[in-house]
């Protein structure tokens, strides 16, 4: 009984496996092509990431009296817009945002956010979070009205509005209509948000910087139709290029700063300041004060009655903000950009100086040249930096941190290095989405992590020693080995991502450095990413069109790195299984290889060739290229790089045989730490060499 039960379970267990394996698999190879994540190309977006024949693109124009109540904090705005229908489709109605109403009484923000009582919290973060008295914030929309003055049908769904049309807008066709709100200013420094103003107790004076002000119509497009989603405040905006006329009264005292060019300059610039403007438009050494802080803090002083209009006009843009106040210093220099003068500019408080005075505008500058040099050469007038103790974007101007921090009134280098850092990401924005204008409330990346390489460049061109932060492969580690739980692919809507600044900054600059460093090399890089920013200049561009433009421009296939990168959590992690070493022998026409057994990488016996079969296995998702260092008895060193289609017919670990007319005394993987290795104790061989190793997991750590 016992040999018919156990021929019986040998039977039951050899057919069991037979049939397992027969069971069939889908294509899980790492090089697998994008096929099923990208959508089908189109006559609007081909299969090679450019623009295609029948690519369409919506157009609003905007023309906005503006005013701003000092004394209440308050904004009054009324505005006529103007929309351009070029799509192929007749619209029954129109989407604008309200992205104050973020900030209305009865908000949903507030909502969505768990939270805690921790056992302490500062002051401030207190008060933030437990007001005396609630803000009254949102849009108070006084009328919504034809040209001809009567009703125009409407309906608010919190930070979306839409326009209900009495009858379809035809394809070709425009249609115009006017509204008028006011809203009360957040004090961004006590209750957060992306613009408002600085309250300084010393006189009473108010910074403002100024953004999201006024109604703004959604994009329209081929990918999502409209993008009306709501505003919770991180994801940010997606916005059509238009046309803006802008009126902006404010205090007579006041200096300003705003998107588009000035009109008015001498109704609201003294002659002094215009003699100086002048002096600074042909200076390009470094900036030209035009207002000094001598005069900023007598400015400051008094307040005055009377008020004054600063008149705009910005062409091709796709937002619009300001900056006004009467504690601004101004100085501004002038930038070559191949040719062509652009003007790099900064307003500032005299408590952000000598700070910004030293570095703001020739930050900007050097920005604007960079960015240029990798992309394209920048279209607009100017550039300005902001004192406005915050990170935002918007067209040829921005708002930036960075004061003084020592006891002097000097600064440290650690708050230099990030005043820096901010302004010169914050000018590059003008670049990715300002011009390259993707959709950042879906895809933060395709701004902030494209933003984020190009700004270390920057960087690095502002001065060669700049601490970089964020875009080396090693400072990535930490979060890419951390909790699974708490990560998101990078192909991930940025209000549904647990680390913001990791998975939309960090990690796509990593992706591009890695990519133009180590992968592509800097001649493909460099060109297919100039080729994917002028082909998508003034465009909608979607993450299909970056990366077929990217593979398209170069000659690689990328759809491995994508996949890996941008669709997955998976981490880089390659290390020496185990190293067999051989000599050989000669007989007659046949040469065999006989295995030396001798201890780590030495021989027994001095060789004229010493042969090396290296397994290398790959515990980590990611599939990378193999450096691989070799140190020599003699002390040289030689290094090889295997392509990371090494793995595609196995993708645990593959065997390579490398041979040499010198002995090896240390193996070494990425010894550069080139690829976002989350594990170096597997990349040394021997690991018990101890010296190298050790310095090299010190540059993890560092």
């Amino acid at each position: 009984m016992k040999k018919i039960g156990l021929a019986l379970f040998s039977l039951v267990f050899g057919l069991n496996s037979f049939a397992q394996a027969k069971q069939g698999h889908t294509n899980q190879n790492k090089f697998k092509q994008l096929k099923q994540e990208l959508p089908t190309p189109n006559l609007e977006r081909t299969a090679s990431g450019k623009p295609g024949k029948e690519y369409t693109q919506q157009k609003v124009d905007y023309v906005m009296d503006i005013t701003l109540d000092d004394a209440n904090t308050k904004i009054t705005g009324s505005e006529t817009i103007t929309y351009h229908n070029n799509s192929k489709d007749d619209l029954e109605y129109l989407w604008v945002q309200l992205d104050q109403n973020m900030r209305a009484s009865d908000s949903k923000t507030p909502d969505i956010t768990s939270g805690k009582i921790r056992s302490k919290m500062s002051k401030s973060r207190f008060e933030r979070a437990f007001p005396k008295e609630k803000f009254d914030g949102g849009f108070n929309i006084m009328s919504v009205t034809n040209v001809d003055g009567s009703d125009l049908s409407h309906t608010i769904n919190q930070t979306m509005m839409r326009i209900n049309l009495t009858s379809p807008l035809a394809s070709g066709a425009t249609f115009k209509f006017n509204i008028s709100w006011w809203y009360n200013i957040n004090n961004h420094r006590t209750q957060g948000g992306r613009s408002g103003y600085e309250h300084f107790t010393e006189n009473g004076n108010n910074n403002y910087v100024i953004a999201q002000f006024y109604p703004r119509m959604c994009v329209y497009d081929n990918v999502e139709g409209w993008q009306n989603d709501q505003f919770w405040g991180r994801s940010e905006f997606a916005l059509e290029f238009g046309d803006f006329t802008v009126n902006i009264t404010v205090p007579e005292d006041h200096m300003l700063g705003a998107t588009g060019v000035l009109q008015n300059e001498s109704e609201v610039l003294s002659k002094k300041e215009q003699k100086r403007w002048a002096k600074a438009q042909k200076t390009f050494d470094k900036p030209v004060i035009i207002r000094t802080q001598k005069e900023a803090e007598k400015n400051e002083k008094s307040k005055a009655a009377d008020v004054k209009t600063w008149k705009f006009i910005a062409k091709n843009v796709r937002d619009y903000a300001f900056a006004t106040s009467r504690k601004f210093i101004w100085d501004a220099m002038a930038v070559d950009i191949n040719g062509r003068t652009v003007m790099a500019h900064s307003l500032y408080s005299k408590e952000a100086n000598p700070l910004y005075g030293d570095h703001s505008t020739r930050a900007a500058a050097q920005t604007l040249v960079t960015y240029s040099k990798y992309t394209f050469d920048y279209p607009y007038h100017k550039a300005i930096s902001v004192d406005g103790q915050m990170g935002m974007e918007y067209p040829q101007i921005c708002f930036n941190p960075g004061r003084p921090d020592l006891p002097d009134g000097g600064y440290s280098d650690r708050m230099k290095y990030r005043m820096i850092k901010v302004t010169i990401h914050e000018v590059g924005h003008n670049f990715f989405p300002m011009i390259v204008n993707s959709d950042e409330r879906q895809w933060t990346w395709m701004d902030e992590g494209l933003n984020s390489y190009m700004e270390m460049l920057a960087e690095l061109d502002y001065d060669p020693n700049f601490p970089i932060v964020r875009g080396y492969p090693k400072n990535i580690v930490r979060y890419m080995s951390g909790d699974q739980s708490r990560i998101a692919p990078i192909m991930s809507k940025g209000d549904n991502v647990y680390s913001f600044g990791s998975n939309a900054y960090g990690k796509p600059a990593t992706a591009l450095w890695i990519l133009r460093e180590t992968i592509m090399g800097k001649e493909l890089f460099d060109h297919a990413f100039k080729t994917y920013s002028q082909r998508w200049m003034f465009k909608h561009p979607s993450p299909a069109d970056f990366f077929r433009t990217m593979e398209d421009a170069s000659g690689i296939d990328l759809d491995w790195f994508w996949r890996g990168w941008f669709y997955t959590t998976d981490v880089t992690d390659i290390g020496i299984k185990g190293v067999k070493k051989y000599t050989t022998q000669e007989d007659g026409n046949t040469v065999a290889f006989v295995e030396d057994t001798s201890e780590g990488l030495g021989f027994s016996e001095k060789q004229d060739k010493y042969h090396y079969e290296i397994t290398y296995n790959k515990p980590g998702g990611l599939v990378m290229p193999i450096i691989v260092q070799f140190t020599y008895k003699d002390g040289t060193k030689e290094k090889k790089t295997y392509p990371a289609q090494i793995w595609r017919y196995n993708d645990k670990e593959v065997t390579k045989v490398f041979s040499s007319s010198k002995q090896i005394t240390n193996i070494m993987i990425d010894p550069d730490l080139e690829t976002a290795d989350v594990d170096t104790s597997n990349n040394s061989f021997p690991t018990e060499n101890g010296d190298k190793f050790d310095s090299f997991k010190k540059k993890i750590k560092g």
